[in-house]
């Protein structure tokens, strides 16, 4: 009977889980929408609801600390709340890096672009991507899933290598365009680092299902 509570208890857990994962790829549409179509209110609501992400990893350390005090959860259980109280980590940081962005678009904001920002939207809809391809992994406990964040990975970089070329291009072409090139290039890094978080969980599935550790980015880079 204690042991289907706290299986019932896990379950919730890990709609909660799904529900701040959600919020955070809308943070980080909403973070590049505010910043390709100069909307200085939407990326005002991105920085306001961070706040939300915060408050919803909070909520769930203290649901998964409250689980290890009281259930005493043993072996593959205790496993899955420890992975859970590091995925939640990283879908904080990912809500950080989507502020970061809103105010890097707030801060360009009466700035006419150098270019058209067509390879940072695509870099952003891939990291929304692999969040989703993560978590659904985490819920099923799907290693072949999990997996297939590398090839993602993979893009990514190759995005963001193409988005640095071009930007250095045009830094060196014109030194009035550096402080601009260099503010969208910290855009590129931050959903570099998305796309990085989002392999960290997938690694945490591997982790939960097999109980071994991989590191899909060195896998990618191979």
């Amino acid at each position: 009977m204690a042991n289907e509570m706290l299986h019932s208890e896990l379950e919730h857990v890990e709609d909660d889980i799904l529900k701040m994962g959600r919020l955070l790829q809308d943070q980080v549409a909403r973070s590049v929408k505010a910043l390709v179509e100069k909307d200085m209110a939407l990326a005002k609501e991105v920085i306001a609801n961070d706040d939300m992400v915060d408050s919803m990893q909070l909520e769930l350390e203290k649901k998964c600390l409250s689980l290890i005090a009281l259930k005493q959860p043993m072996a593959g259980d205790l496993r899955l709340i420890g992975t859970v109280l590091k995925i939640i980590v990283d879908i904080e940081r990912m809500g950080d890096l989507a502020e970061d962005i809103a105010e890097i678009a707030i801060q360009l904001y009466d700035q006419k672009y150098i270019k058209p920002l067509i390879d940072i939207p695509r870099m952003a809809r891939l990291g929304q991507d692999m969040v989703e391809t993560a978590l659904k992994a985490f819920i099923d406990k799907d290693v072949p899933l999990a997996m297939k964040l590398i090839p993602m990975e993979q893009e990514m970089d190759a995005l963001y290598n193409q988005v640095f070329r071009e930007l250095l291009s045009y830094m060196m072409q014109d030194q009035r365009n550096i402080p601009q090139s260099t503010a969208l290039l910290l855009v590129a890094v931050h959903l570099e680092r998305i796309g990085d978080h989002a392999t960290n969980v997938g690694e945490m599935v591997i982790y939960v299902v097999e109980g071994k550790r991989l590191d899909l980015n060195e896998l990618a880079r191979k």
